[in-house]
């Protein structure tokens, strides 16, 4: 316990699990439930990060993971791995299981150091030691983490083992193309012939090191795969480090490419569609067409268009990036929604701890719209949700609270059969999606005490039910029965598990990210696939 919080002061990884190695499969048993092919996958040749369900009584210390119900398992993969695991085993008492954590070489939010000199200098405040070795390391390389979800493998990073083996498509390239991807979990991508080839893990692009990464990384690729782009494809975010470096480069031709489109595509890139289909885009952020912060999206898409059928209704961002990391602004934004200013006078603990003055200065900013976009993200719902119900009022990284929402509703002691909280589908186009019943349902079930977990559940099932009748209104529209689910909301593993089972239900056929995350790290794809698909609409003409 002690030494994984040193390592987390030493790291600033304040909350962000580690992960755990382990010499064998059966030790790896010892720690978590382990299906046949959660075995296969953690005994690949590719040797990935495993997200594995911890057994009860679990014995390891509870800040390797912390508020998480699952443990990151990766098998050794290379000598020195097996060395170190086999030495750490003679150290320790018969019968204790063999498990070291594993983290990167790196401070949070910082590429990880791969040259001695480098690491000597960067490191010296986390490591008491270093092991170098005569040959030099070419390139920087993330784990990749993977999981087995709704029937199948899914990514939440996608590096060694996998990076930067090509993803073969259905479509041939005219022109070599270089894809930026996001800002966030950021990858690129390098398109010729009939193959995609996306890079490793680079990471967020919030700092200079990291963007230096990304920058030698194309150059990297470029050399090694000799594809020299004529066309350059970007994410519309203005802001976005990535974005500027596409609009900064000389390549010639520059097409933009709108975020959660791109997550739509990159799934039918990798199971060779080409659409249309109906798409669902359910994330924390994306730039808009029309200049609002997207987030739940249903879509009419192509890899050359889109037509947006319906989407969340907007409420504003107070402070934008703010909020993300204080879901308290969020719920105190969904509760006035539905209630007005009246929600001060609820007798809940949530408005009882409310810091009304902080509440008065962001009121004022949306109504002065000062720094208040509208959003319609499914991921800042959940974190309303996640702080309404007692979790998270602040956050050390995007996505915790909503993290801490699905492990309650896994809870071993809810009914699963809760019901759902009652929502409104408009008639428009696009159709909106009102949620202001369900947070004035889940309002009355924290006032009658209902167990969180028992909210958390039905709150998931809730929105699964949402997305599917959207879904059969975007069908009635169009015709469509194909559905791709991308956007990094469908990291959740319950809502995915319980949307796909629904719609399957419904007699669509549904298509999920496999081959790349369905988080940003996926967005690369998408992007390339659809600056070819335009590319060739114009050449068609």
């Amino acid at each position: 316990m002690e030494a994984v919080q040193r390592l987390r002061r030493r790291k600033h990884r304040e909350a962000k699990p580690f992960a755990l190695m382990v010499p064998d499969l059966e030790t790896a048993g010892m720690l978590c439930e382990i299906s046949d092919a959660e075995a296969e996958l953690l005994q690949s040749h590719r040797r990935p990060i495993v997200l594995l369900f911890q057994r009860p009584g679990c014995p390891v210390a509870p800040d390797i993971a912390p508020a998480y119900n699952t443990l990151g398992i990766v098998l050794p993969y290379t000598p020195l791995h097996h060395l170190l695991l086999r030495s750490f085993a003679a150290m320790i008492e018969p019968g204790r299981p063999a498990v070291l954590v594993m983290t990167s070489g790196n401070l949070s939010d910082e590429p990880i150091a791969y040259r001695d000199d480098e690491a000597r200098e960067r490191l010296a405040t986390i490591a008491e030691g270093m092991l170098t070795h005569n040959r030099e390391i070419h390139t920087r390389c993330d784990d990749s983490v993977m999981r087995v979800a709704a029937g199948g493998e899914q990514f939440f990073r996608r590096a060694r083992g996998y990076a930067p083996e090509p993803i073969q498509l259905s479509f041939d390239f005219s022109l070599p193309i270089l894809a930026c991807g996001g800002h966030l979990k950021n990858t690129f991508c390098l398109g010729k012939g009939r193959q995609a080839f996306v890079s490793h893990h680079i990471g967020d692009l919030e700092n200079l090191e990291t963007l230096t990464s990304f920058r030698e990384g194309i150059e990297h690729f470029q050399r090694l795969f000799d594809i020299y782009p004529e066309v350059v494809a970007y994410d519309l975010h203005p802001e976005y480090l990535a974005t500027r470096y596409a609009l900064e480069t000389n390549i010639p031709r520059k097409i933009g490419v709108q975020h959660h489109h791109a997550h739509v595509a990159s799934v039918l890139a990798e199971h060779r569609l080409q659409g249309p289909v109906i798409g669902i885009a359910a994330d924390g952020t994306g730039y808009g067409t029309d200049g609002a912060v997207w987030g739940c999206e249903i879509m009419e898409a192509s890899l050359a268009g889109f037509e947006r059928l319906a989407h969340l209704g907007y409420v504003p961002l107070p402070g934008g990036e703010q909020a993300v990391r204080q879901p308290w602004r969020m719920a105190a934004v969904y509760l006035a929604q539905a209630y007005g200013d009246a929600f001060l006078e609820l007798d809940i603990p949530f408005v009882r701890e409310l810091d009304r003055s902080k509440w008065r200065v962001l009121s004022q900013m949306m109504v002065r719209g000062i720094n208040s976009p509208p959003t319609s993200s499914l991921g800042r719902l959940f974190d309303a949700v996640a702080a309404l119900a007692g979790l998270h009022r602040e956050v050390l990284y995007e996505g915790q609270a909503a993290i801490e929402l699905e492990m309650r509703a896994r809870s071993r002691e809810v009914d699963s059969q809760v019901g759902f909280y009652p929502f409104t589908i408009g008639n428009q186009l696009p159709a909106k999606l009102d949620v202001a019943p369900m947070i004035r349902a889940i309002v009355s079930d924290i006032q009658k005490d209902v167990p969180l977990a028992q909210i958390a559940l039905r709150f998931h099932r809730t929105i699964a039910e949402l997305l599917a009748l959207a879904c059969c209104a975007a069908r009635e529209r169009t015709g469509q029965h194909q559905i791709a689910l991308s956007g990094g909301v469908f990291q959740n593993r319950l809502l995915l598990e319980q949307l796909m089972a629904r719609l399957e239900d419904m007699a669509f056929q549904v298509y999920t990210n496999r081959r790349v995350p369905p988080n940003d790290g996926g967005l690369s794809l998408g992007q390339l696939a659809v600056a070819a698909a335009q590319l060739r609409s114009k050449a068609d003409l």
